[in-house]
């Protein structure tokens, strides 16, 4: 069974790296804008573009479903290329498909800008993790990665506030200066990724491929000897990775939580307290904020793959009360108790995000081969496209048809993936090392300038 080194996560007193600075800075100035957007889209293009909420989950759909197939290819350029250049040109593109935004007047350019959007981002989403990778020493990237949560949220934080302005405004003007926003902000953070120091590309050696292949004969494999060998040389490694995409998709299940506080939520107040509008948004902040703050201390808890998979698991349990308090509100009370259980709801789903959220980043890397982080993270991350997916029609369709019920069936799916995701990674991590052959890892370059 192969080692994992625990990683350590410094207390707060502890430095940045210049590195994470930077990573962070990138982060927090694209939150503000990606704050704006969540907050303030969904009912920019049913109120203002005048989309059905099923045209506008449908078309989510179709474009989360496109960019779930982009993470692994992206995430390979990533790996060959850089992940430097990568990152930044994908933040460029999503600025651009941000800016298309403006002018979307009807489904069909909706469709494509969407596409093109989700397409991006999961392609940074990749390139960013195979960055962290390369950048940041093995033992400290669940500490690393939970400090840039923490800043990212901080700045969705204030830009969802910024979005609540323009939900608060409500005209054409309003939505268009949050989206105007948000553009702004992936042009920085491209301009911010590029002065990073560029990360060697994980080239895979002859002797390495050699290694692997008799590795893969003589020791019996993890997956398939044959299949991971033929995946190796075929450049996608993580697509013969059967046990590792076992452990993506009870992830997956996890990760329909995300569009609950951007879309669900939302459409649910509007539908059943118009009133309360304004509350959507200050759920938004309230999750944000607790993210922000104790998202570093809920990562202490995660020194491998054991206390990660059952912080999984803990956080399957949360999110399933939750759902229950969730689900109280669709009874007939007072507008003030409604808010109360909103409000409830959405603190105990910040607490099982965090759980989930630091474990999973464990899970993802510790079994993730050296050479192939930017493919094995853009796999990882297909989870992200694929809940968003299926999250819109199926969220929609279950709680703000099905109601009360409908949450708690939620729930319980959540509790199930939560209890799965220990077994699977048992059965993923089992004789990985007979076939996971590690690659010298990648090393930071001096700057250019």
């Amino acid at each position: 069974m192969a080692h994992h080194p625990r990683s350590i996560v410094p207390s707060r007193r502890t430095p940045l790296s210049g590195s994470q600075r930077t990573l962070a800075t990138a982060q927090l100035v694209s939150a503000i804008g990606d704050g704006a957007y969540y907050t303030s889209s969904a009912l920019y293009f049913t109120r203002i573009v005048g989309l059905s909420p099923t045209r506008l989950g449908l078309g989510l759909a179709v474009a989360w479903a496109i960019g779930s197939v982009a993470g692994v290819p992206l995430g390979h350029l990533a790996d060959r290329r850089g992940p430097r250049g990568t990152a930044a040109a994908l933040a460029f593109v999503t600025a651009a498909v941000v800016a298309s935004f403006l002018v979307v007047d009807d489904f069909l350019p909706f469709l494509v800008a969407a596409c093109l959007y989700a397409t991006a981002q999961s392609g940074l989403g990749a390139a960013r993790q195979a960055l962290v990778g390369g950048l940041v020493p093995e033992g400290e990237r669940t500490a690393a990665l939970a400090r840039l949560q923490a800043t990212l949220n901080a700045g969705l934080a204030v830009g969802a506030a910024l979005g609540g302005v323009a939900l608060t405004v409500g005209t054409r003007t309003a939505f268009l200066a949050a989206f105007t926003l948000t553009a702004l902000g992936f042009l920085a953070t491209g301009l911010i990724l590029l002065r990073l120091p560029a990360v060697v590309p994980a080239v895979l050696p002859a002797t390495v491929m050699a290694t692997v292949a008799v590795g893969g004969a003589a020791g019996g494999a993890g997956v398939d000897g044959t299949t991971a060998r033929k995946g190796r040389d075929g450049g996608f490694a993580v697509l013969a990775d059967r046990r590792y995409a076992v452990v993506t998709l009870v992830n997956t299940v996890l990760l329909l939580r995300m569009p609950l506080l951007s879309l669900v939520i939302p459409l649910w107040i509007a539908d059943r307290a118009p009133q309360l509008g304004w509350l959507g948004s200050a759920l938004f902040v309230l999750n944000t904020v607790g993210v922000t703050l104790l998202q570093v201390r809920t990562a202490r808890a995660v020194t491998g793959l054991p206390s990660a998979a059952r912080a999984v698991r803990q956080a399957g349990a949360v999110l399933l009360a939750s759902c229950a308090v969730f689900a109280l509100s669709a009874a007939p009370v007072p507008v003030w108790a409604m808010a109360a259980l909103l409000v409830g709801g959405a603190v105990l789903q910040v607490f099982g995000e965090m759980k989930q959220s630091a474990g999973s980043w464990q899970i993802a890397f510790d079994l993730a081969p050296a050479d192939r982080l930017g493919q094995y993270q853009g796999f990882f991350g297909t989870g992200v496209a694929v809940a968003r997916t299926a999250g819109p029609l199926l969220l929609t369709t279950l709680l703000l048809d099905g109601g009360g019920p409908g949450w708690l069936v939620l729930g319980v799916l959540f509790l199930a993936a939560g209890c799965a995701m220990g077994p699977a990674v048992r059965y993923a991590e089992r004789d990985r090392s007979s076939w996971l052959t590690p690659a010298p890892a990648t090393a930071p370059l001096t700057p250019t300038g």
